[in-house]
C-alpha cells in the first residue's frame, strides 16, 4: 500500500466537470445555495446535492444552514489557491474550455481570486509590493518587511489584528490568465476589501470580475507604481 497524500482523491473530486464547475462558481468568494450551483453545473439540484455531499466529504467546501437554506463556499484559501493553480496550469497547456468573450477582458484585468485580487491588476500590486522592499521573500515563505507594516497602516490597515488570525498574512498564488503571481492570504483579502471600502473598485454583477473606477484606478497606480 503507496503511503503519503492521496492526490487521487482530490483529482477524482475536482476533474469531475460538474463538480470542477461548481468549485470554479465558489472561486468568486460567495457562498451559494444548491440550486444555484446546480445551474452553474448544468444538472438537477438533487445531482448536485450528491456531488456537494462528495465535495465536503473531501474537505473541499463548506456549508452554511440559514434557516431553510444552505449555503456552499469553499472550504479554505488553500482549495482556492490550488485551483487557481490548476487553471494557470490548464491556460498554460492550452486547455481551455470556452473561446475568449466579451467578459473575458475584464477578467484578465481584474477578478477576485475566491477572496484577493488577482488578474493583471493583481499581479502589478504583487509586483509593486515586492519591487520596493514591502514584501520579502516568495511563497509560503513571503513575509511583510518592516516598511510593507508601515505601508499597510497607510492605507488603513491593521497588520497587527491580521497577523493574530490562523491564516497566513501574505503568500503568493498564481495567478491563471498572467501566469505570473499575485498576493493571497489575510493581507491580499485586507487589500480587496480595503480598495472596495475606498470606493476604488466594485464587483461586476454576477461575475468574478472587479472594475476599477478611473478615479480608483488612478489612486491604485499611485499606491502601487510599478
Amino acid at each position: 500500500m503507496k503511503e503519503g497524500p492521496d492526490i487521487a482523491l482530490l483529482g477524482s473530486l475536482i476533474g469531475d466537470p460538474a463538480r470542477a464547475n461548481m468549485l470554479t462558481a465558489l472561486m468568486s468568494g460567495k457562498a451559494l445555495t444548491a440550486s444555484e450551483l446546480a445551474s452553474e453545473a448544468g444538472v438537477t439540484v438533487q445531482t448536485a446535492s450528491a456531488h456537494l455531499r462528495k465535495l465536503e466529504a473531501g474537505g473541499l467546501i463548506g456549508q452554511l444552514k440559514q434557516g431553510r437554506h444552505r449555503y456552499f463556499s469553499l472550504a479554505d484559501d488553500d482549495v482556492g489557491s490550488v485551483l487557481e493553480n490548476i487553471m494557470g496550469l490548464a491556460a498554460k497547456k492550452g486547455h481551455m474550455r470556452t473561446r475568449t468573450g466579451p467578459k473575458d477582458p475584464a477578467l484578465r484585468r481584474a477578478r477576485v481570486c475566491y477572496n484577493h485580487l488577482a488578474g493583471e491588476m493583481g499581479v502589478a500590486m504583487y509586483d509593486s509590493l515586492v519591487a520596493r522592499g514591502l514584501l520579502a521573500g516568495d511563497g509560503a515563505a513571503l513575509e511583510l518587511t518592516a516598511d510593507g507594516r508601515r505601508f499597510a497602516a497607510e492605507l488603513g490597515i491593521d497588520v497587527d489584528a491580521l497577523a493574530g488570525t490562523r491564516r497566513p498574512l501574505c503568500k503568493s498564488c498564481l495567478d491563471w490568465s498572467a501566469r505570473r503571481a499575485h498576493l493571497a492570504g489575510a493581507l491580499g483579502t485586507a487589500l480587496l476589501d480595503r480598495f472596495y471600502d475606498l470606493g476604488w473598485a466594485a464587483r461586476e454583477p454576477g461575475s468574478r470580475a472587479v472594475v476599477f473606477s478611473k478615479t480608483g484606478a488612478a489612486r491604485f497606480a499611485a499606491a502601487f507604481p510599478i
